[in-house]
């Protein structure tokens, strides 16, 4: 199993409950379990984490299910054609973490960052630690209609105070404590019925402490839009028509949702971004087509939040266009012995649970496959290692995320009122891993 998140976990929960007596190793090129959930749920949803605790039970059998994280495939690390010579199969869980681009002028200048750097950030990922956003403008745009725009609008708008009681890394807090931030605008391209917000999340941002929720939809709302026929969207359209009526108060800080807006251009500033130009829409014959009108948002920083896409995988087809490997129910075609799941597999859509489907579906036909499989050449659990350190790889085993674990735990309690603080850069996690004294 290449890759920890819930896709990968899900089906080595999958195998385990199988009648075949399997062994399964999870590799991931990180010292930590669990991807998406650990790096991708927003520091202040630690409700949404409790699926932990049903993640890590393949690990409780304690001899069918190895984790051997720190443990990079591909480029910089263990060859997969070499990885194949020790497994029957391998099942690809590497998710979809390329932030899609809005293809206009300026994404390119600092302060423009993708939701999926940015939300990793302040998810504590080694790989964007040194992400340093720049919050020292008052304004903000975030361009997006799903719940990864309103978690980013929301941590920015909330007080660091809040933040500090969540697991975020210490230097994230040191920056939010100094942002500048009071307007955090968020773009989105159609009209209010279109949104594709959960009413949870879109309720938690209405609730905020100090923080004004104002709409600009240009009237729609106050003609009347067509009932939805989700009750999603009802309960969407309910709250917006609500905060329609807001009028700026005195709060320190708001939330501004501007519908039917699309960006044409980020404007620029001493090599920085410094405003977003974007072009009032309106609906015409059913589609959504601009009006020529344009506007400027100032902000100093702007994240797009438009979807992701996978990465291809040396050695497996790979379809552009929808960023994923091509697959038959979990089946890559042509390359025996390959199988995928998740976001790799269907492309970065639903909720953390969908992935448990995905991943009984894939494994289903991985276990019918088995015995048509040809047997590796290295089979025994040990040569894994042995090979991983031959290409320089020293693999952290469950023993040494629980270390790494108990450290964060112990950094928790050291702040006080967390439940535990993400220990962010690689080094540390590796020194709290390997139990070195300097675990930080």
């Amino acid at each position: 199993m290449i890759g920890a998140g819930p896709s990968g976990l899900y089906a080595a929960a999958a195998l385990l409950a199988s009648e075949v007596p399997v062994d399964v190793d999870v590799l991931d090129r990180l010292p930590a379990p669990y991807g998406l959930v650990r790096y991708g749920v927003a520091p202040d949803h630690q409700k949404m984490k409790s699926v932990i605790r049903v993640l890590q039970q393949p690990f409780a059998d304690g001899s069918r299910v190895r984790f051997l994280g720190n443990v990079r495939v591909g480029d910089g690390g263990i060859p997969l054609d070499v990885l194949r010579e020790h497994y029957h199969a391998i099942v690809h869980a590497s998710g979809s973490s390329v932030d899609r681009d809005l293809g206009i002028p300026g994404e390119e200048l600092a302060g423009s960052h993708g939701s999926g750097a940015f939300v990793s950030w302040y998810c504590g990922h080694p790989d964007f630690v040194d992400l340093d956003p720049l919050l020292d403008h008052p304004g903000v745009v975030v361009v997006g209609a799903g719940n990864v725009a309103l978690d980013v609008a929301r941590v920015l708008a909330r007080g660091h105070a809040e933040m500090a009681a969540t697991d975020v890394p210490d230097r994230v807090l040191d920056t939010l404590r100094g942002s500048a931030v009071t307007d955090v605008h968020v773009v989105v391209r159609r009209g209010p019925e279109h949104v594709k917000f959960t009413p949870a999340e879109l309720r938690q941002i209405g609730d905020l402490d100090d923080v004004d929720v104002l709409v600009h939809d240009d009237g729609v709302l106050e003609a009347g839009v067509p009932e939805p026929e989700e009750r999603r969207q009802k309960q969407n359209i309910a709250m917006l028509t609500e905060w329609t009526a807001h009028e700026p108060g005195t709060a320190s800080r708001r939330i501004h949702l501007h519908f039917l807006r699309t960006p044409l251009r980020l404007v620029e500033e001493a090599g920085r971004v410094c405003g977003v130009v974007v072009e009032r829409n309106e609906v015409r014959d059913g589609g959504i087509v601009g009006t020529g009108e344009e506007e400027t948002l100032g902000a100093g920083l702007v994240v797009r939040a438009i979807g992701y896409s996978g990465e291809p995988i040396p050695g497996l087809p790979f379809d552009e266009r929808a960023g994923i490997v091509p697959n038959d129910g979990g089946r890559v075609p042509g390359v025996p012995g390959a199988y995928v799941t998740g976001w790799i597999k269907r492309g970065p859509t639903g909720v953390i649970g969908t992935n448990k489907h995905d991943a009984v579906e894939t494994v289903a036909h991985l276990l019918d496959d088995l015995h048509t499989l040809p047997a590796p050449p290295h089979p025994d659990p040990e040569s894994v290692v042995e090979r991983l350190e031959a290409y320089g790889i020293d693999p952290v085993t469950w023993d040494g995320w629980e270390r790494l674990d108990a450290e964060e735990l112990r950094l928790g309690e050291a702040r006080g009122g967390a439940e535990r603080v993400k220990v962010a850069d690689l080094a540390g996690m590796l020194a709290a891993a390997r139990n070195a004294v300097e675990a930080r």
